[in-house]
């Protein structure tokens, strides 16, 4: 059921869309942390394998890369955290704020030595210059306040995306939204944008969980993580208008099934919109309103809604389908890059098999190996930030970043070099690792060419 590309894709000419995917960091384990996140908790006190993580991610992003789509790669974040450790109170050594955290609140521990900033897909909201008034691309890094491992990366993340997108005559970088749970903001993982051509005004498609103000339905069983008033804010701050902007709510009764994040049940990519049939609240609304604001804009609108007689939401979570990502070759076709256990699922497989045998917008399926990642949760699409580039902003990001050849050679064996092929939840308490990981970092760095960005280095 794999099919590859029938032409190498090249990169389109002028603006593009680059795909920033993260680095598995040397912490890569399952604490099952994130309630909601059904495979999370699924393999929760399993032992996980951080050099096959971090090498499965790295050969998607080469993989790509050799199709000729525009690939850069951004780096882990330090784990364990000795920062939050020390604010929650773990004194002394480092070695012995380590040992007291796990004896006295393991559960803590585990939260500083997440690598969930691996799924850059939270890291940020990102909008083109082609849809803000000063012509700059926008980012304001999520603030994730709804889990404690993650509201502790959005700092991190402002820094590593100044350090990358720097030339403030083509990026801001904005600073997270404040950390209350009214403005939940999960980031690029609930926001798509629509567009004829990358370069292109387009429609921003913000899709919130629940509401803190307004009155309407809410999931029972799982919390909505995203607020529309966090997605109102953020759209806001980058100056879009009414015009270019739709707003939607999950389905509550699919936030209580597992899709913790709209990328879950949906992708979406220049017109075409890739969900399921259980996606939205209102669903026909939502898809007119996007008709009617890309056609104002002179696009058309495509979308792909696949039944839930034919693949249901459980098989969505467990295969995920939709954590998918849509990418536009160079001959106006897409290629839909999915994880092995949409192989593995034979309603999923069955359904993909027919997608590519149709005449439409895609016509290309690549599945990856990305099991050590699927096991928390997270697929192609959790793994990377989309940002859509002019050829300017393209040769004003560090050059440093982007995925070829021996950028690829290099972090291989730093990955070989550096991280452990065995890490269980007791592992945590192991100082050696705050070392291994300390010094894979430092040397990334250099490899990446950003600079001092963590705290260690400072």
């Amino acid at each position: 059921m794999t099919h590859i590309a029938k032409a190498p894709a090249t990169a389109l000419a002028g603006t593009l869309e680059a795909n920033f995917d993260g680095l598995v960091g040397p912490t890569h384990n399952y604490a099952g942390l994130s309630f909601g996140n059904v495979a999370s908790q699924n393999n929760e006190k399993s032992v996980a394998n951080p050099r096959a993580a971090a090498q499965q991610g790295l050969r998607k992003m080469k993989r790509l890369a050799d199709l000729g789509f525009a690939q850069g790669v951004l780096p882990p974040q330090e784990r364990p955290s000795m920062r939050l450790l020390r604010e929650l109170g773990f004194t002394g050594k480092d070695a012995d704020a380590i040992a007291r955290a796990a004896k006295d609140a393991p559960e803590l521990l585990a939260a500083a030595s997440s690598a969930s900033a691996m799924w850059t897909a939270n890291a940020a909201t990102v909008s083109p210059s082609a849809d803000t008034p000063e012509r700059r691309v926008h980012f304001t890094p999520a603030n994730l306040c709804s889990k404690l491992h993650r509201a502790i990366e959005h700092e991190s993340t402002r820094r590593t995306l100044g350090a990358i997108f720097a030339d403030p005559s083509h990026f801001v970088v904005h600073d997270a939204l404040p950390g209350t749970p009214a403005l939940g903001d999960e980031g690029a993982a609930n926001h798509t944008r629509f567009c004829a051509q990358y370069g292109e005004r387009g429609v921003e498609f913000f899709v919130y969980g629940r509401s803190e103000y307004r009155r309407g339905p809410e999931p029972k069983r799982f919390p909505a993580r995203q607020t529309f008033e966090a997605s109102r804010a953020i759209a806001q701050r980058h100056g879009l208008t009414d015009e270019t902007t739709v707003f939607a709510q999950q389905t509550p009764e699919v936030i209580d099934a597992g899709v913790f994040h709209n990328d879950v049940i949906a992708v979406g990519n220049r017109s075409t919109l890739f969900c399921h049939e259980r996606a939205f609240v209102d669903q026909k609304h939502v898809y007119d309103e996007l008709r009617r604001k890309l056609g104002a804009h002179g696009a058309p609108f495509d979308v792909i809604e696949v039944p839930d007689a034919q693949v249901s939401v459980a098989d969505a979570v467990s295969s995920y389908l939709f954590n998918s990502q849509l990418l536009s070759r160079a001959d106006g076709k897409q290629i839909l890059v999915v994880p092995q256990e949409c192989r593995e699922n034979p309603r999923v497989a069955v359904y993909l098999d027919e997608l590519a045998a149709k005449s439409g917008p895609i016509d290309e399926v690549l599945v990856f190996d990305l099991r050590e990642s699927m096991k928390n949760g997270g697929g192609p699409a959790c793994l990377r930030l989309r940002v859509v580039l002019s050829e300017a902003e393209r040769a004003a990001v560090a050059p440093g970043v982007w995925m070829n050849d021996a950028l690829f050679g290099r972090l291989d064996a730093w990955i070989e070099k550096h991280y452990r092929d065995r890490l269980a939840p007791q592992d945590l308490a192991d100082p050696a690792l705050l070392v291994e990981s300390r010094t894979a970092l430092d040397e990334l760095t250099q490899i990446l060419s950003l600079g001092s960005l963590y705290d260690f280095q400072r």
